[in-house]
């Protein structure tokens, strides 16, 4: 993962598009982090950033965190304890690997949304919304 291509090639719109898309099937959240700074322990750092962000806050704790590190080329996806407690370990190891499939060719955008379109399966069978759920967390890229 060039860091700068990365972050120079990232669809925003297209990205917000495909989140509003999979929440609209399900009552969970998904959000995007794009962090500019080294990692030293990705999936430390994608925790504390899913708290920070007030994701473990949803009603049925179903929030997934799709973590990027350019500088570091590393990325973690991270799902509350009630997706991870119905999908396990290896549907996040599925995830991850789809994601890095296509980042390896340099489809960045493209490894973002194939991450997003898995979690928004994985979420509509698991999670299915409700006449009055709501959007729980703002759709938005979060970068520092």
């Amino acid at each position: 993962m060039n860091p700068k291509a990365f972050i120079d090639q990232l669809d925003d719109a297209v990205i917000l598009k495909a989140i509003a898309e999979a929440e609209a099937r399900s009552s969970g959240e998904i959000r995007v982090y794009v962090s500019r700074h080294v990692a030293q322990d990705v999936l430390a750092e994608a925790a504390e950033a899913f708290a920070r962000l007030g994701m473990a806050k949803t009603a049925l704790r179903n929030g997934v965190l799709l973590y990027f590190v350019p500088r570091s080329r590393q990325f973690a996806v991270i799902g509350d304890e009630a997706i991870h407690a119905r999908c396990g370990q290896e549907f996040w190891s599925d995830v991850s690997a789809t994601i890095s499939k296509r980042f390896k060719v340099g489809g960045f955008t493209d490894g973002v949304l194939a991450g997003i379109t898995k979690v928004g399966d994985s979420l509509a069978k698991h999670f299915t919304r409700a006449g009055d759920d709501r959007n729980e967390l703002p759709d938005r890229i979060e970068r520092d």
